[in-house]
């Protein structure tokens, strides 16, 4: 009988002492949680600007322009007038071997449907006949299109103007983007490439005021006949 006592007694403070022990888990305070935020991609004391400047600049995205009649017009503000560049380029060599400016007709302003006008001039020479760069500087371009078949664009050294030869027959052979030229150097032939008749080779020979972005695909066309030079 006095081993059963002793067995009830300690069942008795073991289940007191699990009691008082669960009692206190329960009301001890949950651990804190504290949220750390991700490191910051800017690290601490460098410049937003400082941090621009290491990004790569954008890439240009250039249209498709197979089909377009180029160059496109710099897109203008709604109701406002085009606005002509300040100043010209001097003057230009005949871009045609063995063509003289006396020989030349003005076609900027002959109409091309409904809607537009030339805007550049066609100098008549055979299939064949090089084609000489109009000044010194750049070639930013070598692209063929359906309108102006095999062309060539031509920036000027201050990259104000492209000048743009188009239906030409074939290259020069030693062209390439990216080279400097100057004044009288050959850059292509004469032909009929593109919407050309096929009975008149020519030479359609653009002057293009650039826009601020130098794009060479766009800008404001200006008349080339009165700058004509023979020399």
């Amino acid at each position: 009988m006095k081993w059963l006592m002793t067995l009830i007694v300690g069942a008795l403070l073991g289940a007191g002492i699990l009691f008082v022990l669960l009692s206190d888990r329960s009301t001890s305070p949950a651990p804190e949680v504290v949220a750390t935020a991700p490191p910051a991609s800017n690290p601490a004391g460098v410049p937003a600007a400082q941090i621009e400047g290491q990004l790569p600049p954008a890439p240009v995205v250039e249209p498709n322009l197979l089909d377009a009649d180029l160059p496109l017009r710099p897109e203008l503000a709604e109701g406002a007038a085009p606005m002509a560049p300040a100043t010209v380029p001097g003057k230009l060599l005949v871009p045609v071997r063995g063509v003289k400016s006396d020989q030349l007709t003005d076609t900027f302003y002959q109409p091309r449907g409904e809607q537009r006008q030339h805007e550049a001039l066609d100098i008549m020479a055979p299939t064949g006949t090089p084609v000489l760069a109009a000044a010194d500087g750049k070639v930013v371009k070598l692209f063929q299109s359906k309108p102006g078949g095999l062309t060539v664009y031509q920036f000027d050294p201050n990259e104000q103007y492209a000048y743009y030869y188009a239906h030409l027959d074939r290259y020069a052979d030693n062209i390439k983007e990216g080279m400097d030229v100057k004044r009288g150097d050959v850059v292509g032939y004469v032909g009929v490439t593109g919407n050309s008749d096929p009975n008149a080779p020519h030479l359609h020979f653009a002057v293009v005021a650039l826009t601020p972005e130098k794009q060479w695909w766009k800008g404001t066309p200006l008349n080339p006949f009165p700058l004509m030079s023979d020399q």
